[in-house]
């Protein structure tokens, strides 16, 4: 159990806001002011998030969830002062606090290894209806959910800065990951939706926005999931022919229309050569390019965007310039490194200048960041010239 707690590192990393959420979720649906995600170890236990009171650590001998941690089905108790198993327990008989009602569900890994419990309480004697011990045990497997998103997450991290100028080892790799991390956060999301429709929480508004921001924050995690999935990728499967550069922008300026159009933005371009290159990895340059020169702008003006090329030895240099802030000297040679911001007001992973450095770098390219005339930031990368 100990190990498996130190894999999932619930006791190095804070509780989190989505933790937070769902103790605050078990407390609103059982009606109590208290909750806590408890993690039981060899001596103690770890409250790694709580609604209602302040995390704490106490010893496993004064533990309540340690009492019923082999539990497998949630545990009620209306007065706790009635149940064998608490009544001298230090949290009921006023030792350490005078908790009456107590309930819970074991927090149980997929490998079924019950490392905690979800625990609801209140200082005074509480009745609990059966549709609302089974959203607490419903709760309880998306705490799990949690803890195993973060696990899988830091490991693609960590392989992603080891393996991330390695294509043949990263395409390998994103198929793992979608494996990996698709599957549990397919069940986060299909349970949270599924616990949207629960009548206790439909009928408890603050329930109902918690779970939605569940929802939400796993949606978030699957954009994370096709982008990093997107970086894996880019450059593989390179197909290099002709391609018309002006043809390729006009793709991105057409499925950039809601983002161009919300900014009053204007994207500008005059005649522009063919290149070799891959199209779809092209397209997905440019796109990067364009996206993060109307977003970086600020709000105070409207984006003006320009796209050029200019021939280079055989090649083409193409610039995508803005009218934006500009991006300083000191913090260029970083900014196309995987998981650079900028600018961390706007919203993003901080992947797509890393991808684009992979897919012009595939195609033997260089790409680069300096100021454009008259103001703003101008991006550059090469690309040879057919023929």
């Amino acid at each position: 159990m100990d190990e498996a707690i130190d894999r999932y590192g619930g006791l190095e990393q804070p509780g989190g806001r989505d933790l937070e959420a769902l103790a605050a979720l078990a407390a609103l649906v059982c009606g109590v002011p208290n909750a806590a995600i408890n993690l039981i170890t060899r001596d103690h236990q770890h409250q790694i998030a709580t609604a209602g009171i302040d995390p704490s650590v106490c010893g496993r001998e004064d533990s309540m969830c340690a009492v019923v941690l082999d539990e497998p089905e949630p545990v009620i108790s209306p007065d706790a002062r009635l149940d064998p198993r608490f009544a001298t327990n230090p949290f009921v008989s006023g030792v350490i606090d005078t908790v009456r009602f107590y309930a819970s569900a074991p927090l149980v890994t997929p490998d079924g290894t019950t490392i905690g419990r979800l625990c609801v309480f209140d200082v005074e004697p509480h009745e609990l209806a059966t549709e609302r011990a089974k959203v607490l045990s419903i709760v309880a497997a998306r705490v799990v959910d949690v803890l195993e998103l973060r696990l899988r997450t830091r490991q693609l991290e960590q392989s992603q800065h080891e393996l991330r100028r390695s294509n043949e080892l990263l395409t390998l790799f994103a198929g793992q990951v979608s494996h990996d991390l698709r599957s549990p956060l397919t069940a986060v999301l299909a349970n949270a939706e599924l616990l949207a429709t629960e009548p206790a929480v439909v009928a408890d508004a603050g329930a109902a926005e918690l779970v939605q921001a569940t929802i939400k924050a796993g949606h978030r995690m699957a954009a994370l999931i096709d982008t990093i999935l997107a970086y894996a990728t880019v450059g593989t499967e390179l197909r290099r022919a002709p391609v018309s550069l002006q043809e390729v922008l006009t793709h991105v300026v057409a499925d950039l229309a809601p983002v161009i159009a919300a900014r009053s933005a204007e994207v500008r371009w005059e005649s522009l050569p063919e290149v070799l290159a891959g199209a779809e990895q092209l397209y997905a340059v440019l796109l990067n390019l364009v996206s993060n020169a109307v977003k970086f702008t600020p709000a105070d003006r409207a984006p003006e965007v320009r796209v050029t090329a200019e021939p280079l030895d055989g090649g083409w240099i193409v610039a995508v310039s803005d009218n934006g802030p500009g991006f300083p000297a000191a913090g260029r040679d970083s900014i196309f490194d995987l998981h650079a911001r900028g600018d961390r007001s706007v919203e993003g992973f901080g992947i797509g200048l890393a991808t684009a450095r992979r897919a012009v770098e595939a195609h033997g390219g260089a790409i680069g960041i300096d100021d454009a005339p008259g103001g703003g930031s101008r991006v550059w990368f090469t690309l040879p010239a057919p023929g």
